[in-house]
This record gives C-alpha cells, structure tokens and sequence, in this order.
C-alpha cells in the first residue's frame, strides 16, 4: 500500500506540472495536508491517482501475505491479471489438481493467508469439476511470475519416482548398493570424497542400505533424491534423500553425447542402459564422471506411505503424478497452487495446467523454474528425462 505522504507527493507533482506551472514557488510543501489544496486540482490528482493504482494492475507488484513468512509469499515481482490471460486455464481440469491442493492444506491451514480458503475448501464437492473451478476463480488472483530481469519465460524439467528391484543381502544380480550417510560425517558441511574417490577406498563399507540389480537404475535415482525398491521377498522399500558428499554434479548422459556414444534423443534412462549393456566394462568410469554420491535413508511407518501414494516432497506431503511440480521456495510459495503453460516432452504441443508447488531441487533456482513431476515407472522415467521445456507460471494467492 502507498503511504500518505507518498500519496500526497504524487498529487503536489500533478498540480505542479498541470496547474501552476508558471507559479512553482507558491505551492505547499509535501508535508502539507492535502485539505489545504485547492478543490479543482484536488479532484483532479484524485482522478490521477485512481488511474495509476488501476493500472498497478497489470504491472509489476509484490505479493505479500500477512505473516510475511517464505512460505506465504511471493519474492519475485509478479504481476497481477486475470483469468482469462492464463493460456488454456478454460480447458484444463482443476479437478485433477483437487487432491493434491488438499494434501498442501494440511501444512497451509496453520498459516493466517491460508487458513480462510483451505477451511472453505473442505465443503467443496471433490467431484464436482465446476464447482472446483469456481472456488479457485472466486478465491484465488493469479499473479504471472516473471524474473528479475523482467522475462516471464523459464525452465521447466521433470522428474520421477524410479522402481528398483533389490535385497537387503547382496548376491546374484543384486551387486551395486544404495548407501547411507555415513556416521562419521558433518551433515551438510562436509565435503567428501568424489564417486570415484570412494569406490576405490572402500571407505563407504558396512553402510550399505540395500543391493539392487542395475547400476545405471541406482545412478538416475540419485539423480531424482528418492524411489522406491521391490524387494525379493515381495515387500516393497521407499528409499529418500538423505545427503551427499557435496561435490557438485556433472552428467554422464552429456559426457556420452559429446563423445558420440549416444545421441540426445538416447540420453535417457532406457537409452544409457542400453549403453551399458553394450558397454559392461566402462560402466563404472562413465558414472565417474559425475563426482556427487547421493546417500538414503529407509522410510518406514507413516512415511512409507501406501505403494499408489507418491514420494514425500519438501512440503511434508504425498506428491500427486502430473500434478506436483518443485519450485524454488524462496520464489514460490511452498503449497501454492501453481497454473503451468509449457509443451510436452520434445514436442510443440501445449501443457497447460493447474499444479501445486510441493516439492524443491537442488538445481531448480530461480522464479519460472519448475520441475514437473511425472510419476513413478519407467514410464514416468521417459517423460521425465525428455522433458526440457519453455514455460511461463502463475501462482495463485488467496484473495484476502
């Protein structure tokens, strides 16, 4: 909101230029009140003033819930529009999206920006697709995220929830191991060994969490933080992040396209398995080529979840396949729900829908950034590492 001697600033810079130019030196003060200036000119900076918050509309503004906190604001400017400028918003299915606003509620009801609409939220009939549309129309301004240079246009990538097969005791063809954190380092200031460092010293032995069958599997679930392990007795382990050796992440998939080994349409997780099949015998130089060693932990009780829920992002909640995306928080609300305008992997034709903001990356910085959450499978798996796409963003505050 303006200040009032900012208010009355602008309106002393009206009837300076406009009424009295010729007579500067007989206007008040800006510290003057605004009832000892003229009637005429008063009206018309009134009208002056109207037009430039109405046209504070479509420009650049700052988006600032009541508690201030990074999980209810936006940082970047964002400007504000309306409904009918979101691309394809009158085609998608909010409904789709219903479930997984309701898992961020959960976390966002505690909050005063959010309290109001997810209390309302809950006498929405969740089957009812107009009725959904019409509380995020009702309760929710979009506000077009653009970045600090100004562009509204941004990265938008994916990921996935990988299903590995393995066994808590190594034989057969379960050989390559998912470690945990080691003990006897300082969790996130430590900086470690690299992959290839700590292959050859043996250093990591005994924190072996479980064996799995495919080491270019183990290598893309580093990349994606967590995934889940069907085990040989039938039960099923969900493996999450639990910290790294800090050294920073090079792609092997890049390593082998600049090396003529795979095109880029291959460097994918079937296409570098494939690799590897052709290629035993440098499997494990071609995963030293990224430094960074991703370590896990077994999530057990509650925080296993059932086998249909999705991973735990960074919000505390379930991801929802296609519908979930990692934001960057210090950009994007934590548990907003987030209109996204891109195309599908290595295509021109148009994605264009409702998600919510539930998750983080290491590698997702900045405003329009997003990481697109496809699922679990190797279905999900392809989408995923196809998916390098343009894209604008919307993020939606509640109107209170």
């Amino acid at each position: 909101m303006l200040a009032p001697a900012f208010i009355r600033h602008l309106y002393i810079r009206f009837y300076q230029r406009i009424v009295f130019k010729d007579r500067l030196s007989m206007l008040p003060s800006a510290s003057c009140p605004r009832t000892s200036l003229p009637r005429l000119p008063w009206l018309l900076a009134c009208l002056f003033f109207a037009l430039l918050v109405a046209g504070c509309s479509s420009g650049p503004v700052m988006t600032t819930t009541p508690s201030g906190s990074p999980e209810t604001r936006v940082e970047q400017p964002a400007r504000k529009t309306n409904w009918g400028h979101l691309p394809g918003w009158s085609r998608d299915q909010p409904m789709a999206a219903w479930s997984a606003f309701q898992e961020s509620c959960t976390r966002l009801k505690r909050k005063a920006a959010w309290k109001g609409v997810c209390h309302d939220a809950r006498s929405v009939d969740p089957l009812n697709a107009l009725a959904i549309q019409n509380f995020f129309e009702s309760r929710f301004t979009p506000y077009r995220v653009t970045n600090s240079d100004g562009s509204a246009t941004g990265l938008i990538t994916g990921y996935y929830e990988p299903i590995l097969r393995g066994s808590r005791v190594r034989g057969g063809p379960y050989q390559t191991p998912l470690y945990q954190y080691p003990k006897y380092w300082k969790r996130h200031t430590h900086v470690g060994p690299t992959r290839a460092e700590l292959m050859r010293s043996g250093d990591l032995n005994g924190t072996e969490l479980v064996w799995v069958d495919d080491p270019v599997e183990a290598a893309y679930l580093q990349i994606q933080g967590s995934g889940r392990v069907e085990m040989t007795d039938g039960s099923t382990m969900r493996v999450a992040y639990a910290g790294t050796n800090n050294q920073p992440f090079q792609s092997f998939a890049r390593r082998l396209i600049d090396r003529g080994e795979i095109t880029p349409a291959e460097a994918t997780l079937p296409g570098v398995r494939d690799w590897a099949r052709r290629h035993p015998g440098q499997v494990e130089d071609m995963l030293n080529v990224n430094p960074r060693m991703v370590f896990f932990r077994e999530l057990k009780g509650s925080e296993a979840l059932a086998d249909t829920s999705g991973p735990v992002g960074a919000l505390g909640v379930p991801l929802t396949s296609e519908r979930s995306i990692a934001v960057d928080p210090n950009e994007i609300p934590l548990g907003a729900p987030v209109f996204l305008s891109t195309t599908q992997p290595l295509s021109n034709q148009p994605l264009q829908r409702l998600m919510v903001a539930q998750d983080t990356g290491s590698a997702v910085k900045g405003a329009v950034r997003a990481d697109f959450y496809w699922g679990h499978g190797d279905a999900a798996g392809e989408a995923a590492s196809r998916m390098k796409q343009r894209g604008e963003m919307w993020v939606l505050m509640p109107n209170n």
